[in-house]
């Protein structure tokens, strides 16, 4: 199965098809340092840094399997409710329609967070992908059970030539543990007692400490507050530092190699030298694991 990746980011896309045996032929995106680290990751690829508003989908090779990551952050909960709602993130999602339109591909899976489907216009959006003669299937998918060790509940929309949406049997993995990822031997940490931490940050773990003991996860922001336990997936990762690791008097961020695995890239995989960039691209990736769980689906409902 030949494919191509609109918005392909650092390559999680990429590279769960590769891993479900397609052929990536192609990949895009704006911005020069997921092109870097994609070309790197996947050299036999053809690359196109632009605007796909812009693009000219006549010279985008015949494919069987258009795969889409428009812009989330129009349509996150991530973003705040102080954000404005209108903006040109959200419009990236007709680039799909415009590929879709001139290819006519007999599979298209787009991915997005699960309240693109809020979207004032994804009815529209639905509605235009049906007027070119595509079923339109949303699936609602939770990392954690392709056993990617995450939870991370993403939105994939199937686009099939069925005369019926296509339901996709997934299978539910066990889910794995973050103590699985982290090594307390490496990394960068600091004593949690130590002038100008915050107060917020020593109630979290104050709070994590009466719940879970010496060894635990914390996040930074976002509505948990007490700690996380090692025994389960570690929660969405985002696009900026968000967990923390308690061991005893001391703690450190997650690290990039931690964040990859968490992620469920391979260790190999290559990403820009800073923990900034690395991050965001990281944060903004499709799990490769799991697209590879949706893509062996699809393969196997054909």
């Amino acid at each position: 199965m030949k494919a191509i990746d609109l918005f392909a980011g650092a390559g999680g896309f990429s590279t769960g098809a590769v891993q479900a045996g397609c052929e990536v032929l192609w990949a895009a995106n704006h911005w020069p340092a997921a092109i870097a680290a994609h070309s790197a990751n996947h050299p036999d690829t053809v690359h196109l840094c632009q605007d796909l508003h812009q693009a000219d989908w006549t010279k985008v090779p015949a494919h069987d399997l258009l795969l889409g990551s428009p812009s989330c952050q129009g349509f996150s909960r991530a973003r705040g409710t102080h954000q404005p709602r209108h903006d040109v993130a959200r419009s990236t999602a007709w680039a799909v329609v415009s590929a879709v339109e001139c290819h006519r591909p007999p599979v298209a899976l787009v991915e997005n967070v699960p309240e693109f489907q809020k979207w004032a216009l994804f009815p529209a959006w639905s509605a235009a992908m049906q007027a070119l003669g595509y079923s339109v299937s949303p699936h609602v998918v939770d990392a954690a059970d392709c056993g990617v060790p995450q939870h991370r509940a993403r939105l994939f929309v199937l686009l099939t030539k069925s005369k019926a949406p296509l339901i996709l049997d997934l299978p539910k993995k066990p889910h794995v543990a973050a103590r699985s990822v982290i090594d307390f031997n490496v990394g960068k940490w600091s004593l949690i007692d130590r002038p100008g931490r915050s107060k917020k940050t020593l109630m979290r773990v104050k709070a994590g400490r009466e719940r879970f003991g010496e060894r635990f996860l914390i996040a930074y922001y976002g509505s948990v507050k007490g700690g996380r336990s090692l025994d389960r997936p570690i929660g969405t990762l985002t696009t900026c530092d968000r967990y923390g690791i308690v061991d005893g008097a001391r703690m450190r961020m997650v690290s990039i190699p931690e964040a990859k695995a968490f992620m469920s890239f391979p260790a190999s995989y290559i990403l820009p030298p800073d923990h900034k960039t690395a991050l965001h691209l990281l944060g903004n990736a499709v799990c490769p694991e799991e697209a590879r769980t949706i893509i062996e689906a699809i393969k196997a409902a054909a």
